[in-house]
């Protein structure tokens, strides 16, 4: 009558996982953002924020680029890191199944046959006489450790708790990924602009340096004025092949992103001035942002192993009950007659008396892996809130940027036409066109960079958010239990397909 009220009074000892409360402030930033300014160029117009409103789970589609869509798709598809994660998965879900069997009985079948021949000359018996009989036996052994203090439980819950931290992995290696690509991607297009900027004003001052020459042929100018333009072109012509390496390795860097090799590289890329930049920008409320963050919930499963397994170094702490038994058959005739059946049944109690300390210094090891894994999840959360400030501040300064160097931009333009039809009247020397082309070089430039800084601020504002993937389904068949894959079956054909 004791082990049954034992039974039912049984619980898993040590805490409970308890989700940490969420910080308890209403803003991201100290005073509320306002729309941000515009500027009269592609990309610069103003953006504002709606607060509380949900994340889309595709927020690139935003952009309205359908090449950069399928950049993102490609990417998912086919990169081997969200290959890897949708299989980490599955192995900390199966892992956490097969711990779960430690919850049932054990049964094991055992069976033995056994031939021998014997000589009666062992007997003292002469002249000796040999006979052979055979040796049966069959028996099925059932072990049963009693989960009273619910350390098996406790195991199970840790290795949960783990699938729950790949699951958030693999979402985490999801957001990174889908962002990088539309960096790169607007990278890509940001320096091809730069690129083209250089080559135009690489052209014009060529095309300058030919009628500088001619007038110097003519006697209209001196060879300074020459040499000053020479040095000119050269200055501009040494800025391309800085920029021709950037992209060349930017390049590189998408194709990776794509899971392709460089040299498949087939020339796809976005331009600039085809990427719309999204008016309203949505912002979740902070006390949702734990809940969206995958670096902030993988911490959280994190924790939540970690105050299991203080559960499980607890109860090792205590008496471990076992219930055994088994039932079968042994001897020459047939089994399983009356005459033949042997069968058992017992308990057993141990506890560890002297072990040096062992049990009790791991128990408190694990409690304080569960305080450092509590002091990582608050540093998780204040980098989360940090990522978000930063995307916000990063949005409203960079359109003020955007602004002036639109500014800077039309104003070097007007000076350097003004400079040059003042040349041509001898009110101002050839220096001053030299400046004036510098200057708008340096300013069409800084403008191309400003106008891509207002797209990658809004790709990085939606991954400071989550991303939204709990608005779209990341994981595939791969990060599930195989159904009826056969009992001894080994990886799938695909994969070994993929190892030839």
């Amino acid at each position: 009558m004791l082990l049954p009220g034992i039974l039912l009074a049984s619980c898993a000892v040590g805490p409970d996982f308890v989700a940490p409360a969420s910080p308890g402030v209403d803003g991201f930033t100290r005073e509320r953002l306002a729309a941000t300014i515009s500027a009269p160029v592609a990309g610069g117009n103003a953006q504002g924020f709606a607060s509380g409103s949900d994340i889309s789970g595709y927020w690139w589609a935003l952009f309205r680029s359908k090449q950069l869509s399928a950049f993102v798709e490609e990417a998912v598809r086919n990169h081997p890191d969200v290959q890897a994660a949708q299989f980490a998965l599955r192995n900390a879900r199966e892992s956490a199944l097969a711990q779960q069997g430690s919850l049932f009985p054990q049964v094991t079948a055992n069976g033995s046959a056994e031939r021998d021949q014997a000589s009666t000359s062992q007997s003292g018996q002469w002249p000796a006489q040999t006979s052979t009989y055979a040796l049966y036996g069959a028996s099925v052994s059932v072990s049963y450790a009693l989960d009273v203090w619910g350390g098996t439980r406790r195991q199970v819950e840790a290795l949960q708790a783990q699938a729950d931290y790949q699951a958030f992995k693999l979402e985490a290696t999801y957001l990174a990924l889908t962002a990088n690509v539309v960096t790169a991607a607007i990278t890509d297009a940001s320096l091809r602009d730069q690129i083209t900027a250089t080559e135009e004003i690489i052209k014009a001052e060529a095309d300058q340096l030919a009628r500088i020459q001619h007038q110097f042929d003519i006697g209209a100018i001196s060879k300074s004025d020459v040499l000053s333009q020479e040095a000119t072109l050269a200055q501009a012509r040494a800025t391309l092949a800085p920029l021709q390496k950037q992209l060349a390795q930017q390049r590189n860097q998408l194709m990776a992103y794509l899971g392709r090799l460089p040299s498949q590289d087939r020339g796809e890329h976005v331009m600039l001035a085809e990427l719309r930049l999204p008016g309203r920008l949505p912002l979740s409320l902070p006390s949702t942002l734990v809940r969206q963050r995958p670096d902030i919930r993988q911490a959280e499963a994190t924790l939540h192993q970690a105050t299991a397994t203080v559960g499980v170094g607890i109860a090792n702490l205590l008496p471990q009950l076992t219930l055994s038994g088994s039932y079968g058959a042994s001897g020459p005739e047939r089994l399983f007659s009356p005459d033949t059946i042997v069968w058992s049944a017992a308990s057993s109690v141990s506890q560890k008396l002297v072990d040096g300390g062992t049990l009790y210094h791991t128990k408190e090891a694990d409690v304080a892996a569960f305080e450092q894994d509590l002091a990582l999840y608050k540093s998780a959360v204040v980098t989360a809130f940090q990522n978000v400030a930063d995307s916000l501040r990063a949005i409203q300064y960079d359109a003020a940027t955007l602004k002036a160097q639109a500014a800077a931009e039309k104003a070097t333009a007007d000076s350097l036409a003004m400079a040059v039809e003042q040349f041509k009247t001898g009110a101002v020397p050839y220096a001053n066109i030299i400046n004036a082309q510098q200057s708008y070089l340096n300013a069409r430039v800084s403008r191309i960079k400003a106008q891509a800084a207002r797209f990658t601020d809004t790709a990085a504002l939606f991954q400071s958010l989550g991303g939204g993937w709990w608005n779209r389904t990341d994981e595939t068949p791969e990060a599930l239990p195989r159904a009826n894959p056969g009992y001894f079956a080994g990886s799938d054909k695909k994969t070994q397909d993929a190892m030839r």
